[in-house]
């Protein structure tokens, strides 16, 4: 690895860390509270390039590479975590698997609307039964004789569902072949047989939307079909390894934000005639933060890197993306715990945005594959063994 910067990567960096700083944590607390999905600020996003940070430019986006993408995920999840999770679900999960598996049509249709920000895109892979286990979904869709598919079937948890124009969507075609029987769909949200169910009210994230989605012979047409039929599901776990890298760089983020917090609240909080950051126990939370952050971002950088090269070479980054993934949330949420302990009662109160953060950092233990996903993963990946 590089640990040198380019100045394009410090570029959209910097881009990225401006309107974080000047429009989002100013409306972070507005969001969280309302639960306003916040539209103006990913329009805003979307113009400077960061909801399609590694789309070429032909279709919309940055042209930028995995490295910048941590680099200004970083400083969005920083800002709020809430947005970072909409600038990750179109950059990773929607627009990764497209431009790697879709026609150039679809690329010009569905990338570059949201690249530029102009539409909002999701990602259905979950259902109300199947969480880990992808694989036991009952969404079906049938081909028919003129060669469309008729789906039917429920999807939950969909990330940015009650405002998203198009979807990736996954589902059965022939449920004889298991894993090899699920197809990748494009959904446009706007034609009959779609519907929203409410708005999850969720722990943290909140101005992230989140609701069920539900199909009626919602017809699509052939040319919807993303990439071979029966190639759904690795088209799903490939994607998923790209939105790892995603939620890591939230975690560090968020982690950064906390312990920024901290330091700050360490130096100028007072007890026993003194500040507080004189004192052992704090200085030890305080080393333990640094040591955590650190590890989180390198191991984050190392995952970007390595994607980066195996988009040259070829390869798999699976491992990296989980080590990256499962160590950022997990110190995310030690991070922000601490981050709460320091600040002791105005830790715990919503006039300070500690709590939001340690809100914020469960769910990234918990989608693009529970810590006890990432597990499994690195081990058998490492093993060989299943």
């Amino acid at each position: 690895m590089d640990f040198r910067f380019t100045e394009e990567q410090l570029m959209i960096q910097d881009v990225a860390r401006r309107i974080a700083q000047e429009k989002i944590a100013p409306s972070a607390e507005h969001h969280d509270r309302t639960g306003e999905f916040p539209l103006e600020n990913i329009r805003t996003l979307g113009e400077n390039g960061l909801m399609g940070i590694e789309v070429p430019a032909e279709y919309g986006g940055a042209g930028m590479d995995p490295i910048s993408y941590v680099l200004a995920m970083v400083e969005i999840a920083a800002a709020d975590a809430a947005h970072s999770t909409i600038v990750s679900v179109n950059n990773s999960l929607f627009c990764n698997g497209i431009l790697k598996f879709g026609t150039e049509a679809q690329k010009q249709l569905y990338v570059r609307a949201i690249a530029e920000g102009r539409e909002i895109g999701a990602f259905a892979l979950t259902e109300p039964q199947s969480g880990s286990d992808a694989t036991a979904m009952r969404c079906k869709a049938a081909r028919q004789s003129d060669g469309t598919y008729l789906i039917n079937g429920k999807k939950s948890w969909i990330t940015s569902g009650p405002v998203a124009r198009y979807i990736v969507l996954f589902a059965v075609t022939d449920a004889s072949k298991g894993s090899r029987g699920i197809s990748a769909f494009m959904i446009d949200t706007d034609k009959p047989g779609f519907h929203r169910g409410k708005t999850e009210p969720k722990l943290g994230i909140r101005a992230s939307a989140t609701c069920e989605i539900e199909f009626t012979d919602y017809v699509a047409a052939a040319d919807e079909l993303l990439g071979e039929d029966g190639h759904g599901f690795k088209i799903a776990m490939g994607v998923l390894d790209a939105g790892r890298i995603g939620i890591a760089s939230q975690a560090v983020g968020l982690s950064r934000a906390a312990y920024e917090a901290s330091l700050d609240y360490s130096r100028e909080r007072k007890a026993f005639g003194q500040a507080i950051g004189s004192f052992q126990m704090i200085q030890s939370k305080i080393a333990d933060m640094k040591c955590k952050l650190d590890a989180s971002l390198l191991l984050t950088l190392r995952a970007a890197w390595t994607k980066g090269e195996t988009e040259k070479n070829g390869g798999r980054f699976s491992t990296e993306a989980a080590v990256a993934k499962l160590t950022a949330s997990e110190a995310a949420m030690w991070i922000t715990h601490q981050a709460v302990q320091i600040h002791g009662g105005m830790g715990y109160s919503k006039e300070m945005p500690l709590e939001r953060y340690f809100r914020d950092a469960k769910i990234t233990e918990i989608y693009e594959g529970t810590s006890e996903i990432q597990r499994l993963v690195i081990a058998r990946n490492e093993t060989g063994l299943r």
